[in-house]
């Protein structure tokens, strides 16, 4: 499976946490310690936020500890809201396109997990997507289908009750055949936060945060050996950063489990 981070508080260097810790995601692309892929070399990405509404995007099929640019890059770019991900491609190609994060919008999304049986379940997946959002589906994985059906399911109005509708929907096309469903995933719309951690007939991907001031920090692993400054995210909950609110973590069991019995 896939390794990612996501960063909102103070305007930093991106190589504050993609490159120079300890256990960074660099070198959890080499040697990732709670992943049941160990290496994540099928392309990565980075996703950031400045002087625009919509993300600069970023992204590489090549393994992230092979490309040159990227140490240049995450030491110059500065952001108060970042994504990065690198990838341990499932069932589709390594493309740039099927490399996250992915961006419509405003709105910067990836995931980390997968939708069970993807080539038997595609079509309903995508069948989610409305006809406003397909425009944007570029690439082939299921990820990038998810995302763009939590933006057709309202994720504007109210991001989510979108990723809970969607999350629904997928539970359900997974339950004749029992397919597993892994859903850790990071949404913003470059001023709130959301990130999930569900699964459905499978155990869900890790995701840790740690905090410090108005600094949020989510990552798959721990960026370092302090294991005890990170708190994990329990499995099917849900952690919603709102811009001048507090940070909560709420569950989002039943809201998926009443609807999928």
């Amino acid at each position: 499976m896939c390794r990612w981070i996501a960063y909102r508080g103070e305007t930093i260097p991106l190589e504050h946490y993609v490159t120079s810790p300890a256990h960074s995601l660099i070198e959890q692309s080499i040697r990732a310690l709670e992943s049941t892929a160990a290496t994540n070399g099928d392309g990565f990405g980075l996703g950031w936020y400045g002087a625009h509404p919509e993300p600069g995007l970023y992204r590489e099929v090549r393994p992230a500890w092979s490309d040159e640019n990227l140490r240049y890059l995450c030491r110059h770019i500065r952001s108060h809201l970042f994504f990065a991900h690198v990838r341990a491609a499932t069932a589709t190609p390594t493309t740039r396109a099927n490399c996250h994060p992915f961006v419509c919008g405003r709105w910067m999304f990836m995931h980390n997990g997968y939708v069970g049986n993807w080539a038997r379940v595609r079509r309903k997946v995508e069948s989610l997507i409305p006809d406003e959002q397909y425009g944007s589906r570029v690439g082939t994985t299921d990820s990038e289908a998810v995302f763009l059906a939590i933006l057709g399911a309202g994720a504007d109005r109210d991001p989510i009750a979108a990723t809970m509708r969607t999350l629904t929907t997928l539970t359900e096309i997974g339950r004749q055949h029992k397919d597993p469903l892994r859903f850790t995933s990071a949404l913003t719309d470059g001023k709130n936060l959301y990130a999930f951690r569900y699964s459905a007939n499978d155990s869900a991907n890790t995701l840790y945060y740690r905090t410090a001031g108005e600094d949020l920090l989510l990552a798959s692993e721990p960026l370092d050996n302090k294991r005890e400054e990170w708190t994990a995210v329990p499995p099917n909950h849900m952690l919603v950063a709102l811009a001048g609110k507090p940070m909560e973590i709420r569950p989002i069991e039943l809201a998926v489990r009443i609807a999928a019995e």
